[in-house]
């Protein structure tokens, strides 16, 4: 009996020591960009909860087009935040002031962080959710309205489903793809058609668009995605529409651990405007595909106990399958 009380109050004194020690750091914790490859599956910079309203926000958009090459330069389209974007910016501010919650989750976070990887353990928390366009966003990026419809949408890497949801609406049928056990249930519950990740390239019919968002960069062999994305798409009509963090830090989450791909894209360019250019030039050509449309959107996420809401710069492209491409040798 003795052993187990002792156990308990040292479980407790545990739980209050940790409690402490987290309210500890979120006072210590200063800096508005905090960069670290431990934590890149979600943020690799941080926006603090002084700042975050108004400081950093029109960087979030801005682009000097002079320092793109000619092809991409008149390709660019400029984006602003707008009211989709700002409602989620509030309800995250919302669940971060959930201090109760927020422990839990933190505690939840810590214990499983060795064994399940962070994609995971946001699913089996229902938190994490990802911003990354507005539908008015996406409209202006195709070039549609709000009526447009086509027949299938296949979102690879599809999370939760929010992003998904935003695109939805214009297809008769929508496809995802998810590794996450706990986000695959997000899916489900959502109605989607979940298929395989070497499923959704043999399924006997092309898809009228393609979203892969920030994938690339955790992906192990990204030209061969490319590649097989290229030939499910609809012939001429098909479109690709792509995400990427810059600056471009590939890795792949492998359980609890941060591994360098097998085939390691280098993109060359200082500033977000040049790295958006080599990607076009070297890595988009060398797949087949062409660029119709590009812009700059903050990658938005769901914040915690310390931050509101983390900001990544994403670059966001729309892609069509060149004529003239050739998959050249690898």
């Amino acid at each position: 009996m003795c052993h187990v009380q002792l156990r308990t109050l040292i479980f407790v004194a545990w739980v209050l020591g940790y409690v402490a020690f987290l309210l500890s750091i979120k006072r210590m914790w200063t800096g508005k960009h905090i960069r670290s490859p431990l934590v890149r599956s979600l943020f690799m910079s941080m926006v603090t909860e002084g700042e975050a309203g108004t400081a950093d926000q029109p960087e979030w958009y801005r682009c000097c087009p002079d320092l793109m090459g000619e092809s991409v330069r008149p390709l660019f389209v400029q984006s602003h935040m707008d009211t989709d974007t700002k409602a989620f910016l509030e309800q995250s501010q919302e669940k971060s002031g959930w201090l109760f919650t927020q422990l839990y989750h933190s505690l939840v976070s810590t214990v499983l962080s060795p064994m399940v990887s962070r994609t995971s353990i946001n699913g089996f928390l229902g938190r994490g959710s990802m911003f990354v366009f507005s539908a008015d966003q996406f409209q202006q990026l195709l070039r549609i309205g709000p009526d447009w419809e086509a027949d299938r949408l296949l979102d690879l890497g599809a999370g939760d489903g929010g992003v998904t949801e935003v695109m939805g609406v214009h297809f008769k049928q929508v496809y995802v793809t998810e590794v996450s056990p706990p986000m695959k249930w997000h899916l489900q519950r959502r109605n989607y058609t979940l298929l395989g990740i070497d499923e959704w390239q043999h399924t006997g019919f092309q898809y009228d668009v393609i979203s892969c968002l920030n994938l690339l960069d955790r992906c192990d062999d990204p030209l061969h995605l490319l590649r097989d994305i290229r030939s499910s798409l609809v012939p001429e009509t098909g479109r690709l529409i792509l995400a990427a963090v810059l600056p471009f830090q590939p890795y792949i989450e492998v359980g609890g651990k941060w591994e360098r791909p097998k085939e390691h894209l280098k993109i060359a360019g200082k500033t977000w405007e040049e790295q958006v250019t080599n990607l076009c030039s070297e890595v988009f050509q060398r797949a087949g595909f062409e660029l119709e449309a590009v812009t700059r959107l903050p990658y938005l996420c769901e914040g915690d106990m310390y931050n509101d809401y983390y900001v990544l710069d994403d670059a966001v492209f729309v892609l069509k399958a060149s004529e003239d491409a050739g998959d050249s040798p690898q």
